[in-house]
């Protein structure tokens, strides 16, 4: 199978667990707000040690099989994370968007629009997550796409969750709620797609695409989750989920590359 169709597919896979995650809406056995920041640091976890040990140090590898060892690999990958962090920042800027936190003022058409601009805000998450799953199958295969698509799966489920339950808040259906968060996980396989694309037909990019999409990732836990999980007063469970996070992502990497 081509590194490209299984960036295509990875990806999907990934954006996919954004659904599974949201299932609980449909019950009504949502968890509360101390648990969702816990849930939400697992995610950054997963995130951080996924942009370091299946990113930055694959671009700082390949590069120097490029162009050997010394100060130009490193040069290399400091310029794609500050490029990867620089175009989600635009991008976050750019697109009119909520965070999690909004509510919901007016009703009718004022509602609607409002419901949108959290998918945007939730668009600009998931793009460069799809990325990386997508530059690591066109890097090396399954070798890297895999435990970055099994770690990129794994934060999406309580993102997936945070999502449903944001929006049911502020007054939406449980059925639409699952369907706007699972919707949001469906952008994934466009950035995995690119991704793979990308590295595998040009491979003297391949060191620049993993360290762009490790900045990409690294933005998105900085500006957006941790942030997030620390609005509540819920820090220690969130520290806590991140640790677990990191060291999960961390197994699964050693272990699925072996």
């Amino acid at each position: 199978m081509s590194p490209v169709l299984l960036g295509l597919l990875g990806s999907l896979a990934a954006g996919l667990m954004t659904a599974a995650g949201a299932l609980p809406i449909l019950v009504g056995g949502v968890p509360g707000p101390r648990l969702r920041d816990a849930m939400l640091g697992f995610a950054a976890g997963v995130m951080l040690a996924a942009s370091f040990f299946s990113l930055i140090l694959p671009a700082l590898a390949a590069a120097e099989v490029s162009y050997g060892p010394g100060a130009l690999p490193a040069a290399i990958a400091c310029g794609g994370i500050l490029l990867g962090m620089a175009a989600v920042g635009l991008l976050n800027e750019a697109l009119p968007h909520e965070h999690f936190d909004s509510r919901r003022e007016g009703q009718g058409g004022e509602a609607f629009a409002r419901i949108w601009l959290i998918v945007a805000a939730i668009t600009i998450h998931n793009l460069p997550e799809g990325m990386a799953v997508g530059v690591g199958f066109g890097a090396d295969g399954w070798e890297s796409g895999l435990p970055l698509a099994i770690g990129i799966g794994l934060q999406n489920a309580p993102e997936g969750l945070a999502v449903a339950v944001a929006l049911r808040a502020e007054g939406y259906g449980r059925g639409r709620s699952f369907a706007v968060a699972s919707l949001t996980g469906l952008v994934e396989p466009l950035g995995g797609l690119f991704g793979a694309a990308a590295v595998a037909l040009a491979q003297p990019l391949l060191p620049w695409g993993l360290a762009f999409a490790a900045g990409a990732m690294l933005y998105v836990i900085s500006h957006e989750i941790i942030p997030e999980t620390h609005r509540g007063g819920h820090q220690r469970g969130a520290t806590a989920g991140l640790a677990l996070g990191l060291v999960t992502m961390l197994f699964l990497d050693v272990w699925l590359s072996a």
